[in-house]
């Protein structure tokens, strides 16, 4: 079976392509990521064009990457997603992997999308525990880096942190330790499905829509300076 995996650069679609590189009878077709115009960045992590780019030269898998606009509207999405996919499907690509871990309307959604175009998804972390899998994540040797916060949900100090045991323990009770709720979201920069680790350095913390705090985060050695 040859399938695409979703992938937002964060750790759920990590573990999820981890979970999915396993298995012998599925083969990844390819990576497929959303990225916004005009910012140049993954779409709700905020993190850079150029990282998402070295962290799929690092997997050594093919990208489809579907751009686009800013405050996409849901029909304009789910176009550009079907335009994408479309073509794939003529190839003969029947499965789309996810890394959703509990929110069924999430799932539903998924699910109705992906049959509407002839294909069908797999949720390889589905059901499982966030805790065990937060520390699972961790116990394989992933890192990652904080990209963005829900200020509604945990303190923008958050925003910028390694994910490791010690963010895992300051989290406040409420908040899911994998972010499943939106209350975070991270950049995984090594592990062991990558060939080599990402070189990242963190940069200015930007806070948009009076609610989402996002780090800035930058190849290592570079200086650049751009919109978020």
């Amino acid at each position: 079976m040859r399938a695409f995996s979703s992938w937002s650069g964060g750790k759920d679609s990590a573990l999820a392509f981890y979970e999915l590189s396993r298995k012998e009878n599925i083969e990844v077709a390819a990576l497929l990521t959303t990225t916004t115009e005009g910012y140049d960045r993954i779409s709700m992590h905020g993190v850079r064009r150029d990282l998402l780019l070295e962290q799929v030269d690092s997997l050594g898998y093919p990208l489809e990457e579907i751009a686009i606009p800013q405050n996409c509207p849901n029909d304009v999405y789910e176009r550009r997603m079907h335009q994408a996919l479309k073509k794939h499907y003529r190839k003969g690509i029947r499965t789309v992997v996810f890394g959703d871990l509990f929110l069924q309307e999430i799932r539903d959604y998924r699910e109705e999308r992906m049959s509407r175009i002839g294909m069908h998804c797999l949720f390889p972390l589905w059901g499982k525990s966030t805790v065990e899998l937060a520390h699972q994540f961790i116990d394989l040797g992933f890192r990652a880096v904080v990209a963005c916060v829900d200020t509604t949900a945990l303190s923008g100090e958050f925003s910028g942190r390694e994910y490791d045991e010690d963010f895992i323990k300051d989290l406040p009770a409420e908040v899911d330790p994998c972010g499943e709720n939106g209350e975070f979201h991270t950049f995984v920069y090594d592990g062991p499905i990558f060939s080599a680790p990402i070189q990242v350095r963190r940069g200015e913390k930007v806070l948009r829509d009076g609610r989402f705090c996002f780090c800035d985060l930058i190849q290592a050695g570079r200086a650049s300076k751009a919109v978020m």
